[in-house]
Formats: C-alpha cells, sequence, structure tokens
C-alpha cells in the first residue's frame, strides 16, 4: 500500500529542535538509566520540545497558582473534538467518561470493573511489558493470543483463548493494544469488528489501550475500538501523553461504550482524585490546540521510519524489520545475527546503544529489539551506525 504523506502544517519538525546535550541535561528515566557514553532509544519518551500551547497552559497556571485538584470535564471535551475531527468518530459521549491518572493505572481500574480475582485477561504478544506486570499484580491471570507472523491479530488463536479464559464459569477481558506496541500495528476497521463480534459470543469485555492512537503514519487510519459494530459493551483509554510527549503531567480517560456505562459509572469516585490538574490543562491544551505541533511531527516521524528502513538495508541488512503503521517505536528481528535471546544487551554492551529486550514483550520478542524512533535523523543514524558495529 503506498501511504499518503501528511500534510505539512507549517510548524518546525519537532525531532531536530534539541541536540544531544541538551538533551543529555534533562533528568527523566531516559536520560538517567543509563551512562552518558550510551545513546537512549528505548523508552517511551520523544526527543522534542514542549509543543506551545502545552507550555502557556502550563505556565499559565503555575503564575495563577492554579495548582489544586482536577475538576470539570474540559479533557473530554477537547477529547470527543479530536477525535470528531481526526478519526471523524462522533461517538465518544463526554458523560461515558472518566479521568484516571494515567492510562495503566485506567487499565487495572476498568479490569476491576469488568473481572475479579482469578480471572483471564486475554493479551496479544509481543506486547507492552507493563500488561504483564499489573494484570498478576492486581490477581488476574495472563491469557496468551499471540499475534500472527504477519504482526496482525490471529482470529482463530484469539477466539481460542477466549474460549479458554470463559471455559471455568468465571469473566474473562481482552486488554487490547491499539496501536498495537511494539510491531506498530494499527488495527483495521474489519479486525476490530471481528473483535467485538468473538468478545460478543464469549462474554469477553475488551479492554482497549489506545494511547498511541494519534501517532500513525501517512496515510493509515487509527479506527476507535468502540467506534465499530458490536464494540458498544467495551471500555477504552485514551490520553495525550504518548503524542505530545506528557508522561510527566500525569492524566488519562476512560471512556465507556453506551452498554458500558453502567461499569464506569462504578468506578471509585476517588479514581478521579489521582491525575494531576496541571496535567489535565496540559492533555486538554495538546488535544485543542497542538494539532500542528502533531500533524509536523507525523511528518518527521514519517521520515524517520523511511531513514530507519534505509540505515538498516545499508549497515544491517540481517535485521528483519516491518515500518510500522503506527506509534514511534521499531520492531527489529535480530534473530539471524545470531546474538542469543536478548540482542539489546549486545547492543549496549558493543555498540552503547539502548533498545528495549524483546523478551520482556512476551511470546514472539526472543531474539527482537525495540527501538524508538521519536529522535533526531543524527542520532536516529549514529545509534544504527553504533549497532552495526556491535557485530562485526
Amino acid at each position: 500500500m503506498t501511504r499518503i504523506p501528511h500534510v505539512t502544517s507549517g510548524e518546525p519538525n519537532p525531532l531536530h529542535a534539541i541536540p544531544l546535550d541538551r538533551l543529555r541535561a534533562r533528568t527523566s528515566m531516559k536520560w538517567r538509566t543509563y551512562p552518558e557514553d550510551v545513546l537512549p532509544l528505548w523508552v517511551a519518551e520523544m526527543d522534542v520540545p514542549l509543543a506551545g500551547p502545552v507550555v502557556r497552559a502550563v505556565t499559565d497556571a503555575l503564575a495563577l497558582g492554579d495548582t489544586g485538584y482536577p475538576a470539570g470535564t474540559c479533557y473530554a471535551e477537547a477529547l470527543a473534538t479530536f477525535a470528531a475531527e481526526r478519526w471523524h468518530w462522533h461517538g465518544l459521549v463526554v458523560e461515558r467518561t472518566a479521568i484516571v491518572p494515567d492510562v495503566m493505572l485506567g487499565v487495572v481500574e476498568m479490569l476491576k470493573l469488568v473481572t475479579g480475582p482469578g480471572d483471564l485477561v486475554v493479551v496479544n504478544p509481543p506486547v507492552y511489558p507493563p500488561f504483564f506486570q499489573f494484570v498478576p499484580h492486581m490477581d488476574r491471570r495472563i491469557a496468551e493470543a499471540p499475534l500472527g507472523a504477519d504482526g496482525r491479530l490471529d482470529l482463530d488463536v484469539l477466539e481460542d483463548a477466549y474460549r479458554r479464559a470463559v471455559a471455568g464459569g468465571g469473566r474473562a477481558a481482552h486488554l487490547l493494544c491499539s496501536p498495537h506496541n511494539p510491531t506498530g500495528t494499527v488495527h483495521t476497521a474489519e479486525e476490530l469488528t471481528a473483535v467485538a463480534a468473538l468478545a460478543d459470543r464469549y462474554g469477553v469485555r475488551v479492554v482497549a489501550d489506545e494511547i498511541h492512537a494519534p501517532l500513525t503514519a501517512g496515510g493509515v487510519d487509527f479506527v476507535p475500538y468502540l467506534s465499530v459494530p458490536g464494540a458498544e459493551s467495551g471500555l477504552s483509554l485514551m490520553s495525550a501523553s504518548k503524542a505530545w510527549n506528557l508522561a510527566g503531567l500525569k492524566a488519562a480517560l476512560a471512556v465507556a461504550g453506551p452498554a458500558a456505562a453502567a461499569d464506569l459509572a462504578l468506578l471509585p469516585e476517588e479514581v478521579g482524585h489521582g491525575p494531576s490538574h496541571v496535567g489535565v490543562l496540559a492533555h486538554t491544551a495538546a488535544l485543542r490546540d497542538g494539532t500542528a505541533w502533531l500533524d509536523a511531527l507525523l511528518t518527521g516521524l514519517d521520515a524517520n521510519r523511511r531513514l530507519l528502513t534505509t540505515l538498516l538495508a545499508d549497515h544491517l541488512p540481517d535485521v528483519a524489520h516491518r515500518p510500522g503503521e503506527g506509534t514511534y517505536l521499531a520492531w527489529l528481528d535480530c534473530r539471524a545475527l545470531g546474538l542469543g535471546d536478548d540482542p539489546a544487551q549486545i547492543f549496549l554492551e558493543r555498540g552503547r546503544v539502548a533498545l528495549s529486550a524483546g523478551p520482556h514483550f512476551g511470546a514472539g520478542g526472543t531474539g527482537h529489539v525495540r527501538l524508538n524512533l521519536a529522535t533526531s535523523p543524527e542520532i536516529l543514524t549514529e545509534a544504527v551506525r553504533r549497532m552495526a558495529s556491535a557485530v562485526r
């Protein structure tokens, strides 16, 4: 499929804005976990300045001393408008939303609403590692339904997992990653409709982690799970966090389909005390006024995807790579390099590049690494050069 490039917004590419020496002054996890001689392309933080509207919203709040507890529905209203304009989805009803501290804590709260202790939660590995940590921590069990060899949902495997999940008579949920992390797969309307039909048939409740929703490649459309036929009993978690680099400004939204509104209404009131009020203001500003910045970012990410493909072909031709349709993450199959189960360790030790270790993503992760390409072309180029030097 030929992808249509993103429309140029007039904003400068934010991936070009901050040189490496300035990035190293940051004190967040990405820049403090490894020594200074390591290029960190692992955790999901972007090497960008914040969008101007976000900076203004935060600084205005600080100047006013507006740092109390979150209130109101401004975040949900902004997301509803964004969803209508961006995804042509008019079904995000503000009254069927709730603010939660962040997407993963929101996932936990949604799973508590629709499952009980000991129940099974279906996931599609290789998938975001915290799924494997948060679900058992809340006394639920993981049931794996691995992606197919093409990196897409395997509906036969998924149906078998659903069947097993409900076989004991308990409740079950499907924790769906959409767009998928780490593969960058963007599920189609047809795939999501099939998931909804299977979930309805087996009585499985779908909880969709849609944190990467705004981050799709040119010519690729994101489809909200709750927008497809049959998904009325589903629950979704959305946030501006990934698309505008706001992980440190905690806030997310839980969204219920019409048949799940009664479940969401049971969310404990104290959950809404967890998000940061300043975070809510920042996320609202991003969704309302930060779309030109987002478009510039998406154009830059498209260029980096093309650059990564070229760099791998030139320097690491044995690494198999399918450019992602969404997210700013690249899933690299390094098995042909003969670096063992965890190539990330070799790239770190010999090349001084930090990547995410594939085995942490569950089934299908052995011999793989995840690379964060939301950085400057210069850093991306140097990282691949270092990776190639590590295997010579």
